[in-house]
């Protein structure tokens, strides 16, 4: 049943009655939600607005049939900023599971290597496409690693804080516990596959919430598997900021069901 917890999601409900119709199916007697955020958070630049998870968690909870809504996050170990929004996930009532992010130092010097040599770009690009490339191509892209150390840039970092096991393995435990009825993935990452179809398999409902520009063609496929795909941009109005509100028509009227 659908509690709305705030006046505004009353009111926007008034208006998209069908898309709460459609998530009541989905989400049947029981639902668990597993939201990558790492894969989440980048929609953004697609969906042209943001997802407040403030919001989106008074959305979700206005379902009586959700159970637990789990949130996947990194942070940077004594980055106060970082830490403190962490602190204020775990404060909205999200079951948080966290670690730090691995920051790695990518090595960039190029005043010792062959101007048409690959050794830093190997750490970039795969050695498949690299072999595609013309010899002065390589130079190019030497040059401008040398134009960067003229800079005082020696190092490339890159942040990695992979949630793909934890998520798997959360849905495969819930599955096994017989904790829920439908699974609901906000993630639209090749790497669930194997999960998603085991779930599948095993006659439970899964959802995937995306925007569907965003999944990957492995999960996409098993929609022939019974994998259902749901756009928020239905739901923008509900999880959006809200200056944010009404800012790009409304996506629900040309919207296919799932």
């Amino acid at each position: 049943m659908f509690n709305p917890k705030t006046e505004k999601i009353e009111e926007i409900a008034k208006e998209k009655q069908s898309v709460i119709e459609q998530i009541e199916l989905f989400f049947g007697n029981s639902a668990r939600i597993y939201i990558d955020y790492a894969n989440v958070r980048p929609w953004s630049v697609k969906l042209g607005w943001h997802i407040d998870l403030k919001r989106l968690k008074q959305f979700l909870d206005s379902f009586d049939a959700v159970e637990a809504t789990n949130f996947y996050s990194g942070y940077l170990e004594g980055d106060k900023r970082s830490e403190k929004e962490i602190k204020e996930v775990e404060n909205r009532k999200y079951v948080v599971r966290t670690k730090p992010v691995k920051v790695m130092r990518f090595p960039i010097n190029a005043s010792s290597i062959p101007r048409d040599s690959t050794v830093l770009l190997d750490q970039f690009i795969r050695r498949a496409l690299l072999r595609k490339y013309e010899v002065e191509t390589i130079e190019y892209l030497n040059e401008r690693f040398a134009y960067m150390n003229k800079k005082g840039e020696y190092f490339i970092e890159d942040r990695k804080c992979n949630f793909d096991v934890e998520i798997g393995v959360d849905m495969l435990l819930d599955f096994e516990r017989n904790k829920t009825e439908s699974f609901i993935l906000w993630s639209g990452d090749s790497d669930f596959t194997d999960p998603v179809e085991k779930l599948l398999k095993s006659g439970k409902r899964v959802v995937i919430f995306a925007t569907t520009r965003k999944i990957s063609k492995e999960l996409s496929v098993l929609r022939e598997k019974g994998l259902i795909i749901f756009d928020i941009r239905k739901i923008r109005d509900f999880i959006c900021w809200r200056k944010e509100l009404k800012s790009k028509g409304d996506f629900n009227k040309e919207a296919p069901k799932h």
